[in-house]
């Protein structure tokens, strides 16, 4: 399945647009919310996309970027691998 434009565009506002302690992105309870609401992910592909990449921490723990969240998002409700031109 490859996202629509509005399908990409709604995904895009809905990561950018999470209320997050850290404004820098996602800690893991954030996450595991955000990912209750896609049931049919591939969870695979979404974790490889997260393997390597950069965050920071703050007291509640790792914070991943949420560009980080949206490419494996993509990447696992596609159910493919991320792509060169995505690396950021």
């Amino acid at each position: 399945m490859v996202l629509s434009k509005r399908e990409y565009k709604n995904l895009e506002d809905l990561v950018y647009g999470y209320v997050t302690k850290n404004k820098a992105g996602f800690n893991a309870d954030e996450e595991k919310e955000l990912l209750k609401q896609f049931p049919n992910i591939n969870m695979d592909k979404y974790y490889n996309v997260l393997k390597g990449i950069t965050c920071v921490m703050d007291e509640n723990g790792i914070v991943t970027y949420h560009c980080d969240i949206f490419n494996a998002l993509v990447c696992g409700l596609e159910n493919r691998d991320q792509r060169v031109e995505e690396w950021d």
